[in-house]
């Protein structure tokens, strides 16, 4: 087991399995089917992102870089989490870009119900650590363990 320490941007704490990207998350290719067409494991639409397509992302830890694409990313991320369709928790190596952080954060203060704790700047060494079907655990103060 190894333990990195990061950012909250949203708190909580969660224990799940690992699904790892090492290219940036488009969030409205990623999320489309689980908010258009009812996917309820929120199977990931992006073509372009070889490591997720095809993958369930919905109660899994999504370990990222970042998320890319357009303006409407912190609001796909609201909604995923509106619906119930969102990952356990995002954790990423980088700082969370504007757009995505907004949406995490709206999606914490107006929902009670469907919570999705996130730590972003984890570093490179975390992206490079876990793997794919590891347990990831978040513990308060942004501390994450991968085993």
């Amino acid at each position: 087991m190894k333990a990195f320490q990061g950012r909250v941007v949203a708190p909580g704490e969660v224990r799940a399995e690992a699904v790892v990207s090492h290219g940036g998350l488009n969030t409205l290719a990623s999320f489309q089917k689980a908010l258009q067409f009812g996917d309820k494991t929120a199977t990931c639409g992006d073509q372009n992102n070889p490591d997720l397509y095809g993958r369930q992302m919905a109660g899994k830890a999504l370990c990222l870089p970042q998320t890319i694409g357009s303006t409407t990313g912190g609001l796909v991320l609201y909604c995923a989490c509106a619906m119930g369709r969102q990952p356990a928790c995002m954790l990423f190596s980088r700082p969370i870009d504007s757009l995505a952080g907004a949406g995490v954060i709206i999606a914490d203060v107006w929902l009670k119900d469907s919570k999705m704790p996130v730590v972003d700047s984890l570093g490179e060494e975390f992206l490079n650590y876990v793997k794919e079907g590891m347990t990831v655990t978040v513990k308060e103060g942004g501390v994450v363990e991968v085993e």
